[in-house]
């Protein structure tokens, strides 16, 4: 038996995803697919704890990351949007067994190439499109039809600053608790 979940996080709440995912197997639904932006896709197994992490970067799939991660018991799981989904086995306690970056310095870089890959262009397309159009159709330079793009560009506006402010600030904050450690 197959189920389908929709479930929105952004680029800043892989953790919360991942404990999402790990609650999800616990219930007796293991991940089998993931389709941006929201859409899991489960199978029905046993109920067991299974830890999930999610790495992130940009390159496909390669077979000697792949390798390590299987030899320190990571089973791959998929790629979706530059992260890559892995699950294993809970051994009962919190260790460092249960991570796939042990080290501070593997995490700050992989916050790193989000913030270089996902959110600075997120910040640069709201300045250089939404910010622009906003202004265009609010100063009503494309006729009759302006208002209906104001209103658009309206709650794109909106949509944007809130993206930018909660995942810049929840990525300073990860990058706060990863120096501090």
């Amino acid at each position: 038996m197959n189920k389908r979940l929709i479930r929105f996080f952004t680029i800043a709440d892989f953790e919360e995803e991942e404990a999402w995912l790990r609650e999800q197997h616990q219930q007796g639904w293991k991940l089998i697919r993931v389709i941006p932006p929201c859409f899991y896709y489960f199978e029905s197994c046993e109920p067991q704890d299974m830890i999930y992490r999610l790495t992130f970067d940009n390159a496909q799939v390669d077979r000697d990351y792949l390798q390590m991660a299987q030899d320190f018991g990571w089973e791959y799981c998929q790629q979706s949007v530059g992260f890559k989904y892995f699950r294993k086995p809970a051994n009962g306690e919190e260790t460092m067994d249960e991570e796939i970056f042990t080290d501070n310095e593997s995490k700050l870089d992989q916050l790193s190439m989000i913030v270089r890959t996902r959110l600075m262009p997120l910040t640069f397309v709201f300045l250089c499109c939404i910010i622009p159009n906003l202004l265009n159709s609010v100063r009503g330079t494309l006729g009759r039809i302006s208002n209906i793009f104001a209103v658009i560009f309206g709650c794109l506006f909106v949509i944007y600053v809130f993206l930018i402010v909660y995942c810049g600030n929840k990525l300073r904050i990860l990058r706060k608790r990863y120096e501090n450690r």
